[in-house]
């Protein structure tokens, strides 16, 4: 039978810690091993993982000074290698969520029984003080559960890593997660989608906490120069690491494309000259929406930083 690892990075999360490993002592199919890797934080984030060392498996490694959230859990998901073998299975967490207590039950029946190599479930939405803002986080987001390589490569992510499971056979694909990663389970979904594929199930595995204070989910919107930025430095780790990621050639082609029009995004007012391309890959640039709502995000993807700043107000 395999054991599952789950893998936790934490920063100064004192505040919902306590309830987040209440929730993994609470699981019908507790964890065999969990790996928290505290991000060099300056509260008492360490002592209250060090008081659950009688009641949860914990191996934990303090680190001296803050690395940042991709960091955190590319050296723990290291770590991990050293106490789970290939067949094992790892299920990521964070600090602030609430995991119900039928989540890797779930999450392993699924994985066994579709093959795949990882799998994710959905999400009840709570706010900072737990009071229920959404059942569904899918819906509360607009996500979809099946989404291509190409969505993934223009930044759309389908995956959240605190409602997944995934088989540790990936790992050698996935480490070390590249600095250009701005969310690290974005990566891991492009790794297991090309090696063994990706389902999706609708039970709510977990309270989603949305706070205002999240490293990623619930955060609010970047800066258009941010985000065409941060674009860039994605789709550029990916063409760098496309055999990783067993790139074909056309979603190779798709990516060189992006980035040309993102680059001159943040030149031009306009790029009236990409419309047509914008047009004829909406289904892999937008998620599936309303046609005057798509027909709005394919006119203003054709419009550029200094434009959008001039009329708009963006920076």
């Amino acid at each position: 039978m395999a054991r599952i690892c789950v893998v936790l990075a934490t920063y100064n999360g004192e505040k919902y810690l306590s309830k987040m490993l209440d929730s993994l002592v609470a699981q019908s199919r507790p964890a065999d091993v969990i790996i928290a890797v505290d991000d060099g934080s300056k509260d008492s984030t360490c002592e209250i993982l060090e008081n659950y060392r009688d009641t949860l498996p914990l191996q934990i490694e303090a680190l001296p000074q803050n690395t940042g959230h991709r960091a955190a859990f590319s050296h723990a998901l290291t770590l991990a290698q050293k106490f789970i073998t290939e067949d094992d299975l790892i299920a990521l967490a964070d600090q602030d969520d609430v995991w119900l207590p039928q989540k890797l039950e779930v999450l392993e029946k699924k994985i066994d029984s579709t093959k795949t190599s990882l799998v994710f479930g959905d999400a009840e939405v709570i706010d900072g003080d737990g009071n229920k803002i959404a059942d569904s986080w899918r819906e509360f987001a607009k996500i979809e559960k099946h989404i291509s390589i190409e969505h993934q490569i223009a930044g759309i992510n389908n995956v959240t890593g605190c409602m997944s499971l995934f088989r540790a056979s990936l790992l050698d694909a996935v480490l070390p997660i590249p600095e250009g990663v701005s969310v690290h389970d974005r990566w891991i979904a492009m790794i297991a989608d090309k090696n063994g594929g990706i389902a999706a199930t609708d039970v709510s595995v977990i309270q989603y906490r949305i706070h205002g204070a999240n490293a990623v989910g619930g955060v609010p919107d970047k800066s258009m120069r941010k985000t065409l930025e941060e674009r860039i430095r994605w789709v550029e780790t990916l063409l760098t690491h496309r055999e990783r990621l067993k790139l074909t050639e056309a979603e190779i082609l798709f990516a060189n494309e992006l980035i040309d029009l993102s680059r001159t995004r943040l030149q031009k007012p306009l790029v009236l000259s990409k419309l047509p391309w914008i047009i004829r890959h909406h289904r892999k640039l937008f998620l599936k929406d309303s046609p005057i709502k798509t027909l709005k995000r394919e006119l203003f993807s054709a419009v550029g930083l200094p434009l959008a700043h001039k009329i708009f107000g963006k920076d």
